[in-house]
């Protein structure tokens, strides 16, 4: 038949309990607070973007701060979401289903950086943990270059 979808995830065996559930349907996709906290520092230092830009070639996936005209993608990675090697966690409950939506999203993060990038745009990727400050600087740093 066609080709397997590489991000293509079982359906969930459901949450283990009542708290997770809810803890888990509040988790915010887009105007997270770290992804806030460097929109702020961004604005503050006189940078003007686009939010929630759609990926070029994929209507379904979103740069979180865009710069257009400049072709620079910056994306503020949760911990948990995209696998951070310092805060990620396993989940002990469903950990096999937890382990292939982790591993689809890093592929697809990798995909989106790829569609990007033969698109002809710059990508920064920084991770939730990472001061609003010092991503700012890279991201200024990376605009001057550009």
């Amino acid at each position: 038949m066609g080709e397997e979808n590489p991000f293509h995830v079982p359906a969930h065996p459901g949450a283990s309990s009542a708290a997770v559930s809810a803890r888990m349907s509040r988790a915010l996709r887009q105007d997270t607070k770290p992804e806030l906290s460097l929109r702020r520092e961004l604005h503050a230092r006189g940078l003007r973007y686009r939010v929630a830009f759609p990926v070029p070639g994929n209507r379904r996936r979103s740069i979180d701060i865009a710069f257009t005209r400049m072709r620079l993608a910056v994306f503020v990675d949760g911990c948990f979401w995209h696998n951070c090697p310092i805060h990620g966690t396993s989940p002990t409950s469903n950990s096999g289903w937890w382990s292939t939506k982790l591993g689809a999203n890093q592929r697809r993060d990798a995909d989106t950086t790829r569609l990007l990038e033969e698109k002809g745009w710059t990508v920064l990727r920084f991770w939730e943990h990472e001061p609003p400050a010092s991503a700012a600087d890279t991201v200024l740093a990376t605009l001057s270059a550009l």
